[in-house]
C-alpha cells in the first residue's frame, strides 16, 4: 500500500524557523538602536566631534549593515515580496550609512546638516520599535496609538539632543540639557516657550516639533473615544451574560 507524505509538518517547521529568525533580528535591531542612542547621547553631552571618532563611525557603519540585512531577510520570508518592498522601502533608505559615505567621499556639508544626517539610522530604529510595540497591542486603535506614542517619544528625545548640541554655548537661554528638553516638550505640545532658537538647526527643530505635535496629539482623542466605547459595550454585555447564566 502506497503511503503519502504529509507536507504540513514541513510547512509548520518552516513557519516556526521564520518566526525565530524574524524575532531574533527584531531584538538585534532594537539592541543596536539602543546602542546608537546611548553613543550619540554620550557624544552630545561631552561635545565630541563624531566625525573624528573612528570607533563611533565604525559602529554606525556595521549597525547600518545589520539594518540592511534585516530588510532583505524580511523580504526573503515575505509571501508578497513586491508588496513588502513597497511597504518597507523607507526602512531600506534609512538603513544606508549616509554619514560614512559622506565621510569617505569627503563631501563637505555644514555642521548642522551633518548632525541631522547622524540621526538617520536612529529613525530606522524608531520605526522598528514602533512596529514591535504595535504587535503587543490589543486592537487596531491601540496599536496605532502605541506606535505613534513611541515615535513621538523618539522625536522629542532626538530634537532635544539636536537643540542642546547646536544651541548650548551659542544661545544664552540654553544653559543645560534639561532646558533643551523642557523647550522641546513645550514646542511639541504646541504651547511654545520664551526661548527662541538662534541657530539654523534650532530653527528647523522649532518648526518640526509643533507639526509633529499637531499630527500626533489628536490620536489621544481617537484612543480615548475608542476606549470609552469599548468599556461601554463591555458594561452593556456583562449583565446580559450573567442573567443568561442564572437562567
Amino acid at each position: 500500500m502506497a503511503t503519502t507524505t504529509n507536507p504540513t509538518p514541513a510547512l509548520k517547521s518552516q513557519s516556526k524557523s521564520e518566526k525565530y529568525v524574524m524575532t531574533f533580528m527584531n531584538i538585534v535591531v532594537l539592541i543596536l538602536s539602543a546602542g546608537l542612542i546611548s553613543w550619540i547621547s554620550y557624544d552630545t553631552f561631552r561635545r565630541t566631534n563624531f566625525l573624528e571618532n573612528h570607533a563611533y563611525m565604525t559602529f554606525q557603519y556595521w549597525v547600518c549593515m545589520v539594518f540592511i540585512l534585516d530588510f532583505f531577510i524580511g523580504l526573503y520570508y515575505a509571501d508578497k515580496k513586491w508588496s513588502y518592498f513597497k511597504r518597507r522601502f523607507w526602512f531600506l533608505i534609512l538603513s544606508i550609512p549616509v554619514l560614512n559615505i559622506v565621510n569617505y567621499l569627503n563631501i563637505h556639508l555644514s555642521a548642522d546638516a551633518l548632525f541631522f544626517v547622524r540621526f538617520i539610522p536612529l529613525a530606522r530604529g524608531a520605526l522598528a520599535l514602533a512596529i514591535v510595540v504595535s504587535y503587543v497591542s490589543s486592537n487596531a486603535v491601540s496599536s496605532l496609538f502605541a506606535s505613534y506614542i513611541t515615535i513621538m517619544l523618539f522625536i522629542a528625545y532626538f530634537c532635544s539632543l539636536i537643540f542642546y548640541q547646536r544651541e548650548a554655548g551659542v544661545n544664552p537661554d540654553v544653559n543645560s540639557y534639561w532646558t533643551a528638553l523642557w523647550w522641546t516638550m513645550m514646542n511639541l505640545s504646541t504651547v511654545g516657550c520664551s526661548i527662541s532658537p538662534v541657530t539654523v538647526a534650532g530653527k528647523i527643530v522649532a518648526v518640526v516639533l509643533p507639526i509633529s505635535g499637531m499630527i500626533i496629539f489628536p490620536l489621544f482623542t481617537v484612543y480615548l473615544t475608542d476606549y470609552v466605547q469599548r468599556s461601554f459595550k463591555k458594561n452593556q454585555t456583562t449583565p446580559t451574560d450573567s442573567s443568561a447564566n442564572q437562567s
